[in-house]
């Protein structure tokens, strides 16, 4: 990722997606928001940290405390129930709410003793995102959350992360190569060959369940 300046990708409480088409550093510039990697130029800082000079075990730490990460194909462990996925989390973290509380945000309630090979697709990224926000995270980030879904089940995770959002205002990036998904948001950030193209406020967004792709 080339970074030639400091750049503010998400306020408190916002929702951005970074749209943008594959190879275009979506997937980089949120490693790099999540303390995974370092840029090779610029400046990365979280609240009063500046990450680009973090050592190792800070970036740990901000990590653990304070970011929470959901990835395309869920990573879930196939020998534990839903519950149990979310509390691996619960159990690390310095303020989690509990496995149930992260289910029934995102409305899985009925299915917290199920297994993941007993779970659609949609059900397992809601559990992965539920195991991502039971910490209570400052930061949420969403590598193509829809990316592996059909239209519909990509609707109702996207409603998902928009409550999680909307109540535990957690700063959201969601990257995704679908422009319907940027109506959603508070905020646009377009990529292209590994820098920023363009940033866009949308004047008011729209609720997931009138997307269409």
């Amino acid at each position: 990722m080339r970074c030639a300046e400091s750049i503010s990708v998400s306020s408190r409480g916002e929702f951005v997606v970074l749209l943008g088409p594959s190879g275009s550093g979506k997937s980089t510039l949120l490693n790099i928001l999540g303390g995974l990697d370092v840029p090779t130029s610029g400046d990365v800082s979280y609240r009063d940290h500046l990450l680009t000079r973090a050592t190792e075990a800070e970036l740990t730490r901000y990590r653990r405390e304070h970011v929470g990460f959901v990835f395309q194909f869920y990573n879930l462990i196939p020998s534990l129930t839903a519950r149990e996925n979310v509390a691996l989390v619960t159990d690390i973290a310095e303020r989690p709410m509990t496995p149930e509380a992260a289910l029934a945000m995102v409305g899985l309630t009925e299915r917290l003793d199920h297994f993941p090979a007993q779970l659609s697709g949609g059900e397992q990224q809601r559990v992965a995102i539920a195991r991502a926000i039971a910490k209570c995270p400052d930061v949420l980030l969403s590598d193509e959350p829809t990316g592996a879904l059909d239209v519909t089940t990509g609707i109702v995770v996207l409603e998902a992360l928009a409550r999680v959002n909307r109540e535990l205002r957690s700063s959201t990036v969601v990257i995704t190569h679908n422009a319907a998904i940027a109506a959603m948001a508070d905020r646009v950030v377009r990529l292209g060959d590994g820098r920023v193209t363009s940033e866009q406020v949308n004047a008011s967004k729209v609720d997931p369940r009138t997307l269409a792709w």
